[in-house]
């Protein structure tokens, strides 16, 4: 058998060795034809039935959830159920079987495919891939229709009578196939990695990966055509590598990696209680980024020393009434309540809580996706400035949180003095209604602000002069600055975080705000790559906020820094404006 490498999307850190097992989708499959008059309702009731057997199947997942498991599979077993009584999924295709006497298998492929070019309209990365979850959904209930349940393979002899583990290879997986695959009779494991044709770094299935600590590899395209049944596969998933029926020499070097990596993962463990503290006691901070209140305890149990960005938007994600009808806010008590159980959770450490992300380019309502340049338009505080009920709700809400705990609140994406000024009277106006009421809170609370946009790194001064703490949002701020949209598979190579612009506003923006005593944290994806730790320590942060598993990773760079030495050569590296000059001496800091 031939051996070929295969490059993807790395979404989970590590190494697996196993045989493939290939999911073949069921939309591959769909017949078409057209149901006769008499046989419509019928078809009809076929639809309902297994729409009603897939809600069936997901409340059996959700029961049978392990101890262990983590808190994102039932999170994103929820949003399926949602998605799935939706009546964009549950009532529409039911109308098109009795308008146009498609069978009901054609008739929920052709919904889908409605609903996924709505989806393919929006800006924003993350949102754009809950097109992935609509059709995972749809792949349920057609597996139902067609008879085609999900099927878990019996294992296989290997070498010495040992069962090979498992790498699913798919066009895509859902969490709910995962959590399937992953306790088989309640007992082993034996699903150790995935790969997969779609997908990206905020796809559910990617999440879900992280959280489980499974190597994977998505955004493949062709992964699961070229890979046959039963093939010999690694993945590398450090590297967004897909290695198949390697050499004897390559497999014996990657279980080599194996083993060493599993050694150091075990050492990092022990370094969960320890301060991070660079060689010459410099203490810094290492905050966790979360999405729902249940995220708290991968934070903790990471070590972390706060939440540095709880991405409120989530709250209000999978609600609506229909996926082009419009979206149920959640009340004042509903947002309160999911606020106060996670300031709970981190037992007095601070949690900073973005208010609504939302906006043209992250609509709450794609079918209403209009704007010409989403990327640019009512988005953010504009959206939440322009919506002022909304927002006061959500300033009620996270006020009357801050009364169990330390509060901070982040306003994403100002650019203009009046916005803060805007931003800031309206949390007086939160804080006086609360005050009316007789509603305790934290008077303390601090506001600051992220920043984003290019122009708010630029004008710094009139920020700290209102704020009492900064953020920086790496992913969009260097999108806005190099005018790259990094999803954008044409233009996604120039995306770079070490242009030497990015670096400077970068290295600016945290000298200013440390210079008028302000705390500065950088929350974006440079926050938790490793290569990039000791760059920004010697830039002068301090605060650091990532995803809980990126945690200990960027705490043991932290531990073996020679401070004095990475500030010096940072320096240079500021003062560089050659790309690879700048790439080799961010690489050279890694030996000192």
């Amino acid at each position: 058998m031939a051996s070929f490498t295969l490059h993807g999307i790395p979404v989970s850190r590590g190494i697996s060795i196993g045989r493939a097992h290939l999911l073949t989708p069921a939309a591959l499959d769909v017949k078409h034809y057209l149901v006769p008059e008499e046989q419509v309702e019928a078809e009809v009731a076929r639809l309902q039935h297994a729409i009603a057997e897939v809600h069936r199947g997901l409340q059996a997942l959700w029961t049978e959830l392990p101890k262990d498991a983590p808190t994102e599979l039932g999170a994103f077993i929820d949003v399926h159920a949602l998605i799935l009584s939706d009546p964009m999924i549950s009532e529409a295709p039911l109308d098109i079987i009795r308008t146009r006497h498609y069978n009901a298998e054609w008739a929920l492929v052709t919904q889908i495919d409605e609903l996924s070019a709505q989806f393919d309209e929006i800006e924003d990365e993350y949102l754009r891939e809950r097109k992935h979850d609509i059709q995972q959904v749809a792949e349920r209930v057609l597996k139902v229709l067609m008879g085609t349940a999900l099927e878990i393979p019996p294992p296989l002899a290997g070498e010495d009578n040992v069962s090979p583990q498992m790498i699913v290879v798919a066009h895509d997986i859902s969490p709910a196939d995962m959590l399937a695959f992953r306790d088989r009779d309640g007992t082993t494991r034996s699903f150790i990695g995935f790969v997969t044709d779609v997908g990206g770094q905020n796809s559910h299935t990617a999440i879900v990966a992280r959280s489980l600590d499974i190597p994977a590899v998505v955004g493949m395209s062709q992964a699961s055509r070229l890979i046959e049944q039963d093939d010999w596969v690694i993945i590398d998933g450090d590297a967004g590598v897909v290695i198949c029926n390697p050499s004897q020499l390559v497999l014996e070097q990657y279980r080599a990696r194996q083993a060493a990596l599993m050694k150091a993962r075990k050492r990092l463990l022990k370094l969960k209680k320890t301060p991070a503290v660079t060689k010459d006691g410099t203490p810094v901070t290492l905050l966790a980024n979360i999405e729902l209140p249940d995220d708290c305890q991968a934070a903790l149990d990471a070590g972390a020393n706060g939440v540095g960005l709880f991405r409120s938007e989530f709250l209000f994600m999978g609600r609506s009434h229909g996926l082009g009808h419009g979206l149920k806010i959640p009340s004042e008590d509903e947002q309160f309540e999911q606020y106060r159980k996670a300031v709970v959770a981190m037992k007095g450490r601070p949690v900073t809580i973005r208010t609504l992300d939302v906006g043209a380019d992250k609509p709450l309502d794609p079918s209403e996706h209009t704007a010409l340049n989403p990327a640019l338009g009512l988005r953010a505080i504009r959206y939440c400035l322009a919506e002022p009920q909304l927002f006061l709700t959500q300033l009620r809400a996270i006020l009357r949180a801050s009364a169990y705990g330390k509060v901070r609140i982040l306003i994403p994406m100002l650019a203009h003095a009046f916005e803060i000024d805007q931003t800031l009277a309206m949390i007086e106006q939160a804080k006086q209604q609360l005050r009316d009421e007789g509603v305790k809170y934290d008077p303390g609370v601090e506001v600051g602000a992220m920043i984003e946009i290019p122009a708010a790194a630029l004008a710094l001064p009139m920020f700290v002069k209102r704020m009492q703490f900064l953020s920086i949002g790496t992913n969009d701020l260097i999108q806005y600055l190099l005018a790259i949209d990094r999803v954008d598979y044409e233009v996604a190579h120039l995306y770079n975080p070490l242009h030497p612009a990015v670096l400077g506003l970068i290295a600016q923006t945290i000298a200013t705000g440390q210079k008028a005593g302000l705390d500065v944290a950088v929350c974006g994806e440079m926050a938790g790559d490793t290569k990039l730790t000791r760059l920004l320590l010697g830039m002068g942060l301090r605060e650091f906020s990532m995803h809980p598993a990126q945690l200990l990773p960027v705490k043991q760079e932290i531990l073996n820094s020679d401070l004095a030495a990475i500030t010096t050569r940072t320096r240079r590296i500021l003062r560089s404006i050659e790309p690879d000059e700048i790439a080799r001496a961010v690489e050279q800091l890694q030996s000192l």
